[in-house]
């Protein structure tokens, strides 16, 4: 059995093309079930995020399944296999397992050290875990990323002056309005990441902070912290002229923001700037809304560039992270290698059992008989070791001239002489 990885993310795909391979929730556990079905692998997990979309798989025919699985994934999202295959990565084994690592550690991120994605890759185990998809293989992975992670976290200062998607949000917005202090800001959506953007914002007290969501009870919760208002997004149409900060990241499928409502909404506001991002993959804002006067529209790629000015202060705690990770794959190659060895060990193990019965049998059978114990006992003992020693003896003697030091050597190591 081997383990392998593929997939996309920031460093390779675009946003316009990672938001095309997106797995959602509600279908993750018919994704893994037909991956299965198609007996691409024993074992199967897929962690999609707005990053990345990647799938890692154990398998027993080893790299040569990575074609037809990443055929499946283009298919699967009808895409095109030529317009994906540039932007796919293929990880076997040693890198497939320093691959998950990095990732779970945070130092695969857009926003290097992140933690969310320390989540992510736990809701992706337990979405294999509920599809059946999660063997032994997978299982030691994902929980030794997840201890790694926890190790690069304690040891390292990975996670300090972190600068997340939120606060690169804060920095543009800046550039567009003097004083966030100054504007009405709307956040759509209600998850991890949108609680995090109404953190950030809400520390530079705007005047209003206003959240949006499907379910309004959610919107309420959340808005209730900082103070805030909530509303439907089914009153959006209506609304949206009044705001001059948009931050949108919601799990629709579907744009929930199209060009026509924001240029109704630039007229009601009289020409004066909105600035927008879309933090979301599949993303909520129609592309075009970007092309439009007076209206600054960001996509999460876009923040990239914000994002990576505090790296320089983080390169440090990385190196120290890479050298926890590289070890910490060292031991679990091992691990792999270990359990390469199971079938032949279990072959040992039934050959000894087969031996033992025998003995045993013919040990009851002389009880029975009346024989002396002493006597039944001393020839299942002696039995028992001449059946043992016969191969690695007969080896030794029925080797060759060349290869018998080699025999010698391995029966030596073997036995401990």
């Amino acid at each position: 059995m081997q383990l392998a990885a593929f997939g996309l993310n920031h460093h390779t795909a675009p946003v316009h093309l990672r938001e095309q391979v997106v797995f959602h929730v509600e279908r993750m556990n018919a994704a893994l079930k037909e991956f299965l079905d198609r007996r691409f692998a024993r074992e199967a997990a897929i962690l999609s995020t707005c990053n990345r979309t990647e799938v890692y798989c154990a398998t027993e025919r080893g790299m040569e399944v990575v074609s037809d699985a990443t055929r499946w994934l283009a298919d699967y999202h009808r895409v095109d296999p030529g317009v994906l295959k540039p932007h796919l990565y293929t990880l076997g084994q040693e890198h497939a397992v320093r691959h998950a690592f990095r990732v779970a550690a945070g130092l695969d991120s857009m926003v290097i050290g992140e933690p969310q994605i320390l989540g992510q890759m736990k809701q992706a185990a337990r979405s294999a875990e509920d599809a059946g998809a999660m063997g032994t293989y997978l299982h030691q992975l994902f929980q030794r990323s997840f201890a790694v992670a926890k190790e690069v976290r304690s040891q390292t200062a990975i996670g300090a002056q972190s600068v997340s998607m939120a606060a690169a949000a804060v920095r543009l917005s800046e550039r567009i309005f003097p004083s966030v202090s100054n504007t009405h800001v709307l956040l759509i959506g209600a998850g991890e990441m949108i609680e995090l953007t109404a953190t950030h914002f809400a520390a530079q007290n705007p005047k209003s902070i206003t959240v949006a969501n499907r379910t309004v009870e959610r919107a309420q919760g959340l808005a209730s912290r900082f103070l805030g208002n909530a509303m439907r997004l089914a009153d959006l149409s209506a609304e949206l002229h009044r705001f001059d900060i948009v931050v949108s990241c919601t799990a629709s499928a579907l744009p929930i923001l199209g060009k026509g409502l924001i240029e109704r909404a630039i007229r009601a506001r009289k020409r004066r700037p909105m600035f927008m991002v879309d933090l979301a993959v599949p993303r909520d804002i129609e592309p075009e809304v970007g092309r439009l006067d007076d209206v600054y529209l960001y996509t999460i790629d876009d923040l990239a560039e914000t994002v990576r000015e505090g790296m320089d202060a983080r390169r440090g705690a990385v190196e120290q992270a890479e050298a926890i990770i590289e070890t910490r794959v060292q031991g679990f190659m091992h691990w792999l290698g270990t359990r390469g060895s199971v079938p032949l060990i279990r072959r040992l193990r039934e050959q000894a059992e087969t031996a033992r019965q025998v003995e045993l049998e013919r040990a009851v059978k002389a009880l029975e008989q009346g024989r002396d114990p002493r006597e039944i006992i001393e020839h299942l003992s002696q039995a028992l070791t001449n059946k043992l020693m016969h191969n690695p003896t007969a080896a030794l003697s029925q080797s060759s001239a060349s290869g018998r030091d080699d025999v010698a050597a391995l029966v030596q190591s073997l036995y401990k002489l």
